[in-house]
């Protein structure tokens, strides 16, 4: 298993200096920069353009752009933000942490459920039960996320007013201890309920479909002819094999997870990493987007590593070394 892990490591740390190559270059290639942005429209002077330019390092080739980052990065500074002016490492801390409030609680609920659903639909094939479910994963499946988040907040909010519809807390009333944590639960209930019901679908159709593969598998006949009880055969044989692809859909909905609420984050002005990225984006800000996209390679290396070493305690077919 070290071995494996190693190999794992060094393929991640390649792999990361790889994409954000690609993401580095497609980022110069763009249309737009963000010394127009600073300088304004109206104002097109050559020497200021030139001051601008060699002050963020913008005057030198893009290999050497490239390296000079990479150099900064290994040590930790993801470089100064051109529209804030200030540390992108920073921003980023004060951001992500909202996002993975946002996104683990909305993705572990979206996965329990969804599996579980998926199991009982599959165990009772062809039932009331599964008929219902199977509709209803079909349905938020074809919802886009922003127009279910919108629905959402004209009914809980706008005609019950149960919920707050944007916003981390409100930061008006100036709660503190148990209060503030009731206050962040309410104001997160919408935007995990949106992200949940269109992240469950998912879950629910891989759930079911690997279930009634398993169970159609002919060593599964086999146990239930010697007579094995159908709880024990579910448990420890159709259960850990049909598990796996469930693992696999939530390591990579953990690796994307900056990107997967961007637009959850929108609608409720949710203070997370995705309402930076589209600032980001629109503003031309290189220095925060390459902190970002650079994150994001690192957190997909990681999660799809960890994903790996689950798979080996799970199945015990498989052998890495």
């Amino acid at each position: 298993m070290k071995r494996f892990v190693l190999r794992r490591v060094f393929t991640g740390i390649l792999t990361i200096i790889i994409v954000f190559a690609l993401n580095f270059v497609v980022i110069k290639m763009a249309p737009g920069d963000p010394i127009t942005t600073l300088m304004g429209k109206e104002n097109n002077s050559p020497e200021l353009r030139a001051a601008l330019e060699e002050k963020y390092g913008f005057d030198k080739p893009l290999p050497v752009q490239f390296a000079n980052y990479l150099k900064t990065a290994v040590k930790g500074d993801l470089g100064t933000s051109i529209i804030y002016n200030r540390p992108v490492s920073d921003m980023i801390a004060e951001k992500v942490g909202a996002t993975v409030l946002l996104g683990l609680v909305a993705a572990v609920l979206a996965a329990l459920i969804g599996t579980v659903m998926g199991i009982l639909a599959a165990r009772h094939e062809g039932s009331a039960y599964d008929v219902i479910a199977s509709g209803a994963s079909y349905t938020f499946n074809s919802m886009p996320a922003f127009w279910l988040g919108l629905m959402l907040i004209i009914l809980f909010s706008s005609l019950l007013g149960w919920f707050p519809s944007f916003g981390l807390s409100d930061t008006r009333a100036g709660y503190t201890g148990m209060a503030y944590i009731v206050d962040v639960l309410r104001h997160m209930f919408l935007p995990v309920l949106t992200l949940t019901l269109v992240l469950l679908p998912q879950y629910f159709r891989i759930a079911k479909s690997s279930v009634l593969q398993v169970m159609n598998e002919d060593f599964i006949t086999t146990l239930r002819a010697t007579g094995m009880s159908e709880k024990k055969i579910f448990n420890k044989y159709i259960f850990r094999n049909a598990i796996l692809p469930t693992v696999t859909i939530f390591g990579i909905s953990m690796a994307y997870l900056i990107t997967g609420v961007t637009l959850i984050e929108i609608v409720f002005a949710w203070p997370g990493m995705g309402r930076l990225v589209m600032t980001a984006i629109t503003q031309r800000d290189y220095p925060t987007l390459m902190g970002i996209y650079l994150i994001m390679s690192i957190s997909v290396a990681v999660v799809m590593l960890i994903v790996d070493i689950v798979y080996a305690m799970l199945d015990p077919r498989i052998r890495y070394e």
